[in-house]
């Protein structure tokens, strides 16, 4: 990870207290590794439960290393996942925890910015927490698309200014206003991590040929 060398911008004004939502734009898979790494506090991410439950030695050092990461286990294999996800990361900001998401839902597969779905307006909405959009540069030349092993390439975290939706209080169950916090939120985001924005929903290959 040090190899990599992260730079963060802007980490002066991430709050140091009280429930705090990370929403990322996601470009490789050790983007969920780097914003911790550089976050002036302990940022919790969701991984697969079976991640936490292997009896191998392998399985059981996996485990332990994801904890300390603060990784939070999570059920991804029924359809109630996305409800298991919302509670996992409404449990942590409850908690007046920091919490990590990526409102894509998945990596961008083309380099562009898809997209949000509303569950990041959700908790920031239910929880009172404050949203820092953060704009992950670099990560897609450490580890690019089909690359197992990642690349030392210079990494750069921007964390944008805190976004306040209290004056939404009590809307929260407003679709028009999910999708509006969700828009606010992908416009941020779009701006630190300088890639174009696509008004649509992300698709994997093997979903556009189902």
């Amino acid at each position: 990870m040090l190899l990599w060398r992260p730079k963060a911008e802007g980490i002066e004004g991430v709050p140091l207290t009280g429930p705090v939502i990370f929403a990322s734009n996601h470009r490789a898979a050790v983007d969920t590794a780097v914003i911790p790494l550089v976050a002036p506090r302990p940022v919790a991410f969701l991984a697969k439960a079976e991640y936490f439950t292997g009896r191998s030695l392998k399985s059981r050092f996996g485990a332990r290393f994801l904890s300390a990461l603060n990784y939070v286990p999570v059920d991804r294999g029924n359809a109630k996942a996305g409800l298991a996800a919302l509670d996992a990361g409404r449990g942590v900001l409850e908690a007046g925890g920091a919490f990590g998401i990526y409102p894509e839902g998945t990596r961008s597969l083309d380099g562009r910015l898809h997209r949000g779905h509303t569950g990041v307006a959700t908790l920031a909405l239910t929880t009172g927490a404050v949203v820092v959009p953060v704009g992950l540069l670099g990560t897609d030349k450490v580890q690019p698309v089909g690359v197992k092993i990642p690349r030392i390439a210079p990494v750069t975290v921007r964390f944008g200014a805190p976004l306040d939706f209290s004056r939404y209080e009590g809307l929260e169950n407003s679709p028009a206003i999910r999708r509006a916090v969700t828009d606010e939120i992908m416009d941020a985001i779009a701006q630190l991590s300088e890639q174009e924005y696509v008004d649509s929903y992300h698709r994997r290959p093997d979903a556009q040929a189902a």
